[in-house]
C-alpha cells in the first residue's frame, strides 16, 4: 500500500529542509499563462493539468534548439534541465541550456540521472562537480527509475538499497547546495522500491494517463510530469511538460523556501 508521506502534504509548499537564506522577493516572481499543445493529447479521466497555472518543462541532449525568451513568454515558467548521469557523463546541451534558461528569466535548476551500477556518493560528487550554486536557482533533482535498456546497467536492487542510496546522494548534495533534493520517479520504480518510505523527500511524479493522486494513491508531490510529447512555441520537436503542485501565491510561497 502507499503512503502519503507526512511532511508534505500537496500545498504545504514550504518544504521539509528549507532554507534559510534571503528570500525571493515576490515583485521578481512572474507567471505567465501557458500557451502550449499536445502531439499526443490525453483526455484526462480525471483533474487536468490545465487546472494548475504554472507550468514548465524538463529537458536535454534531445532538445538541440531552444529559443528560451519566446519559450518563456508563451508559459515556460520553469525549466528543470539534465546535468550528469552517473559518474562520468555530462549532457552536451546543459550549458547551453543553463545559460539560456538563465537568460530568459526562466527559473532553472538541474537533475542527475542515476546510474544503479555505481555508488551513490561518487554520483553526488560528479553532480557537485558540474552544475554551479547559483542564487535562485532552483533545488537539485534526483532521476531515480528502472534502467531496462541500457546498454550497460540494468540491475534492479532491492527497495531497501534504493532507498539508502538515494539518502546517501540527497546527504550529499544537500550539504553543497543548501537544499535537499527533488525527488523525481515513475509510477513502477516508485511501487516496486516503495520509495514513499523516504522522509522528508519532495516529489516530482510522472502521470501521462491520469492525475497523480489516482496513479499513486496518496502520494504527494510538488510538480507532475504529465507529458513527453508536448508542443511548445520556441522549442524545435517534442518536449517534456510539467505543472507545480499550487497556485501562483504558492509558487511564490515554495520559492521564497526552496530557491538556492
Amino acid at each position: 500500500m502507499i503512503r502519503a508521506l507526512p511532511c508534505l502534504a500537496l500545498l504545504l509548499l514550504v518544504a521539509c529542509g528549507g532554507s534559510s537564506r534571503a528570500p525571493v522577493a515576490d515583485e521578481t516572481i512572474t507567471v505567465t499563462t501557458s500557451n502550449f499543445t499536445d502531439a499526443a493529447p490525453t483526455d484526462w479521466p480525471g483533474r487536468s493539468p490545465d487546472r494548475y497555472p504554472v507550468h514548465g518543462i524538463d529537458l536535454s541532449r534531445f532538445q538541440t534548439q531552444v529559443d528560451w525568451p519566446t519559450a518563456r513568454a508563451n508559459g515556460v515558467n520553469f525549466a528543470f534541465i539534465k546535468a550528469t548521469e552517473g559518474g562520468d557523463m555530462v549532457d552536451p546541451m546543459f550549458e547551453s541550456h543553463w545559460r539560456g534558461a538563465g537568460a530568459a528569466g526562466v527559473r532553472r535548476g538541474a537533475y542527475h540521472f542515476f546510474y544503479h551500477c555505481r555508488p551513490a556518493a561518487e554520483q553526488a560528487r560528479w553532480f557537485i562537480r558540474n552544475v554551479p550554486k547559483v542564487p535562485g536557482g532552483l533545488p537539485p533533482v534526483l532521476d531515480m527509475e528502472w534502467t531496462p535498456f541500457s546498454p550497460t546497467c540494468t540491475i534492479r536492487r532491492d527497495g531497501a538499497t534504493i532507498r539508502d542510496e538515494a539518502r546517501i546522494f540527497s546527504d550529499i548534495v544537500a550539504r553543497h547546495y543548501g537544499q535537499r533534493p527533488i525527488v523525481y520517479t515513475t509510477v513502477d520504480f516508485y511501487q516496486d522500491t516503495e520509495l514513499w518510505r523516504l522522509e522528508g523527500v519532495e516529489f516530482w511524479l510522472r502521470a501521462v494517463a491520469d492525475h497523480p493522486g489516482e496513479v499513486y494513491k496518496g502520494g504527494t508531490w510538488s510538480f507532475w510530469q504529465y507529458t513527453s510529447t508536448g508542443v511548445v512555441p520556441g522549442i524545435a520537436g517534442k518536449v517534456d511538460i510539467n505543472v507545480f503542485a499550487g497556485s501562483k501565491a504558492a509558487w511564490a510561497s515554495w520559492l521564497r523556501a526552496r530557491t538556492l
